[in-house]
């Protein structure tokens, strides 16, 4: 049954190329809505970047995660150097400024 066999062939070589298509695509896309002030600031920012607004849109959230990021650091160096402290107006303070880390004041 060569007939067989030359499907069977087809079929594997279709299965490869699909496979390769898939692993070349490494970029996820979404669609957001944007309110339009932000609309706007992202729109001056992707002119001042000579980018589209796509790119635009990821930099600016990687540029967000990483400030996350920093913050949490900043935090728990804060947290860790001030644990052995028994003054109460220090821990209030303390409180304070750990509370506009973790909301981003």
């Amino acid at each position: 049954m060569p007939h067989t066999k030359m499907t069977a062939s087809r079929v594997s070589r279709l299965g490869r190329k699909s496979q390769k298509a898939r692993v070349s695509k490494t970029d996820s896309r979404f669609t957001v809505g944007l309110a339009p002030s932000v609309a706007h600031q992202v729109e001056k920012y992707a002119r001042e970047t000579d980018s589209s607004m796509s790119k635009a849109i990821a930099a600016l959230v990687r540029i967000g995660l990483e400030g996350q990021e920093q913050r949490k650091r900043a935090f728990f160096k804060k947290l860790k150097a001030n644990l052995a402290s028994n003054d109460g107006a220090q821990e209030d303070r303390l409180v304070d400024e750990f509370r506009d880390l973790i909301l981003g004041r």
